[in-house]
């Protein structure tokens, strides 16, 4: 059975920072692409960043210089350093597995991050 989680979410003043964490089981995490995306209310969801099994990273422009994504194969975690958080940020933070070679793709169930004062 396939479980994506995602932990680490909270409510952070603007200029803070946090760090989502994203742990997979029942699947050969070393191969799958993995990814953070975001749910805004009333906006579709976007992607933040992702990290392919070669570790090649790439990053929405909104993101890109605050939010570092990065995997430990050995825990099969993936994390999303976020930095210098703006309210825009604020939304529902989900992981994603993406594995081309078998077609596969799981969703985890979410993290609300919320940026205020």
């Amino acid at each position: 059975q396939v479980q994506v989680v995602e932990s680490g979410g909270g409510l952070v003043q603007p200029g803070g920072s946090l760090r989502l964490s994203c742990a997979a089981s029942g699947i050969f995490f070393s191969i799958y692409t993995m990814g953070w995306y975001r749910q805004a209310p009333g906006k579709q969801r976007e992607l933040v960043a992702d990290i392919t099994s070669g570790s090649i990273t790439n990053y929405a422009d909104s993101v890109k210089g605050r939010f570092t994504i990065s995997r430990d194969n050995a825990k099969n975690t993936v994390y999303l350093q976020m930095n210098n958080l703006e309210p825009e940020d604020t939304a529902v933070y989900y992981c994603n597995a993406k594995c081309l070679r078998f077609g596969t793709d799981y969703w985890g169930q979410g993290t609300q991050v919320t940026v205020s004062s």
